[in-house]
């Protein structure tokens, strides 16, 4: 077992929490220590009660821990909120001059006056890292080097403030006693620290995707911010539209012209674009959208996460058509799932849509395996510029696959026709009964082959008496929580669901068959076990379910877990 510890940074919104916990995140990386971090805070830009919580240990991580061992509270709010949380040995660090009763445990920094000291109030959040990164065992010059690495671009004025600032907090962290120590020795490796948003932005550019079109919508937003870093460096065109319908429209309008598009929103604005899924379906155009869920009905929970959107998207849109759901687990993951969305999106000519959540795109972890750009930027497209000089082109052509040859406009001797009504083979509409059937017919013959390029769910411990099953960002928390339940006595395997429509029931019964399932779901009606159910028969036991818009930590399911088994 290695060193494992937690920090929680909690303050109001605006007192650089996110500040802080990037640079310590960024010293522990540099160390080779490996790191799992998450936001939670409030949707406002000034006020309010949020917190940073960032776990750091020398093995690697799969979940974020809610337990902290040193609490930075920047206000006396925090210290209130989160002082119960703390771990047998944890510490406080109050940002605060004049102590009141003392307390075993806590000791009051003042960050604000060490930052007046160094040249400016603002650097409060660098005098923080300074203090906190001393009692874990940082060495000096690798945080000198990446404070300088940090502030150098903003001028000699703002680099030695923020230099003078790290020291004074350094300084004033040598009589606290914490044993939590890490080793901070420099260390060679190649691992990644990313958030689920970065992965799924360069998923998509892996995928050789050029048109981001959007509306701002948290937490989908922060995808598009991550593409926006490359927009000077690649082939792409990044565009605000008026709202969620011109955005979709937008990506279904370039698809039709050849360029892989990505949609990026919440389950707010995917509501609003579930006209234009339609339009994707019915002119099989590719097309990917992420849903980067949150906890609704209507505005709902802005900046929380919730997994409730599972069975809206699987049937979004009037009628009927096939489609893709994908919700990958972690931030590597994240990567691997865009890449693959866009090729299948393209290569069946169905709308891709990827579940994502707050939690998954705001948080970030270390990966230790290659991103891989692969082969998914292929191009499906029909090459040949020569073909179709002496027939009609049928864009629609009622093929053995469902799937169709699909030209681009203005690229072959062809004429590309596309229609929202229901059309005919070459791309007229039309409302004969027969061509209507065939139609309807040829789009669902690619459920098929659609359905084998589904993986089925994961399983560890085939054998075991239950198995916490769920879907998407949960994934990580499950296995910590079924491994420390195995530790403990509790013989617990996990079923966990990347890739989740089209499933082949066949398959699934017989995967899922005499296992006895606890659904550990982020929503309140048990939706992937809902659907398991109505696939398989197969009915779950019992379920964990959480949905106060916070994250599915490792500790609440073991503590859930322990009360279905009555253990």
């Amino acid at each position: 077992m290695g060193k494992d510890i937690t920090i929680l940074i909690g303050g109001r919104a605006g007192q650089g929490i996110q500040t802080i916990g990037s640079i310590l995140a960024e010293i522990c990386h540099n160390a080779g220590l490996f790191v799992f971090s998450v936001d939670d805070f409030e949707s406002r830009i000034r006020g309010g009660h949020s917190f940073h919580l960032l776990r750091i240990s020398t093995q690697p991580l799969s979940a974020p821990s809610h337990r902290p061992d040193i609490l930075v509270a920047l206000d006396e709010d925090t210290h209130r909120i989160h002082r119960d949380k703390l771990s047998p040995n944890g510490i406080t660090l109050l940002n605060k001059e004049v102590p009141h009763l003392p307390e075993s445990g806590l000791f009051y920094i003042p960050l604000e006056k060490l930052a007046r000291e160094s040249g400016g109030i603002i650097a409060s959040s660098t005098v923080a890292v300074g203090v906190v990164a001393a009692i874990m065992g940082a060495g000096r010059e690798a945080i000198r080097e990446l404070i300088t690495r940090r502030f150098v671009d903003k001028g000699d004025k703002v680099l030695a403030l923020n230099l003078a600032a790290w020291e004074k907090g350094f300084l004033a962290a040598r009589e606290i006693q914490f044993d939590g120590g890490l080793c901070f020795e420099a260390t060679a490796h190649d691992h990644v620290l990313m958030s689920g948003a970065k992965a799924a932005a360069l998923g998509a550019l892996a995928a050789d995707c050029r048109f981001f079109p959007y509306y701002p919508m948290s937490p989908g937003t922060g995808i598009i911010t991550s593409v926006s870093a490359f927009a000077d460096q690649l082939p792409i065109v990044i565009e605000q539209a008026e709202d969620e319908i011109g955005a979709v429209n937008m990506a279904i309008g370039a698809s039709y012209a050849g360029v892989r598009s990505l949609v990026a929103t919440s389950g707010g604005g995917f509501s609003l674009m579930v006209e234009g899924l339609g339009l994707s379906a019915i002119t099989e155009t590719p097309i990917v959208i992420i849903n980067a869920q949150r906890p609704g009905p209507a505005t709902g929970l802005a900046t929380r996460t919730a997994q409730a959107d599972l069975s809206f998207v699987i049937h979004a849109s009037q009628d009927e058509f096939p489609r893709f759901v994908f919700a990958p687990g972690s931030v590597l993951e994240t990567f691997k799932i865009v890449k693959k969305a866009f090729m299948l999106s393209e290569k069946y000519q169905v709308p891709a849509i990827i579940l994502m959540d707050q939690f998954l795109a705001d948080s970030a972890k270390t990966e230790t395996e290659v991103f891989d750009i692969g082969h998914e930027h292929d191009s499906l497209l029909v090459q040949d510029t020569k073909l179709y000089q002496h027939e009609t082109y049928q864009r629609y052509k009622l093929t053995d696959t469902g799937v169709s040859p699909r030209c681009v406009p203005c690229t072959s001797h062809g004429l590309v026709r596309v229609a929202g009504n229901e059309h005919t083979p070459d791309g007229l509409p039309s409302e004969d009964p027969d061509n209507r059937n065939a139609m309807v017919e040829k789009r669902f013959k690619k459920l098929a082959a659609m359905k084998k390029e589904m993986a089925l769910p994961s399983v560890f411990c085939a054998d075991s008496k239950i198995f916490l099953t769920g879907w998407g960002s949960s994934k990580g928390s499950i296995m910590e929580a079924c491994l420390q339940l195995r530790e403990e006595g509790i013989d617990a395997g996990w079923i966990i669901f990347e890739d989740l429509w089209p499933m082949d029931a066949h398959k699934l019964t017989g995967l899922l068959n005499h296992k006895k399932l606890i659904m550990v779901e982020g929503n309140v009606t048990c939706q992937l076990g809902s659907l398991i159910r109505s696939l398989t028969g197969i009915d779950y036991i019992s379920s964990v379910l959480k949905y106060d818009g916070r994250p599915i930590f490792p500790e609440f399911i073991i503590k859930k877990v322990k009360q279905i088994v009555g253990s």
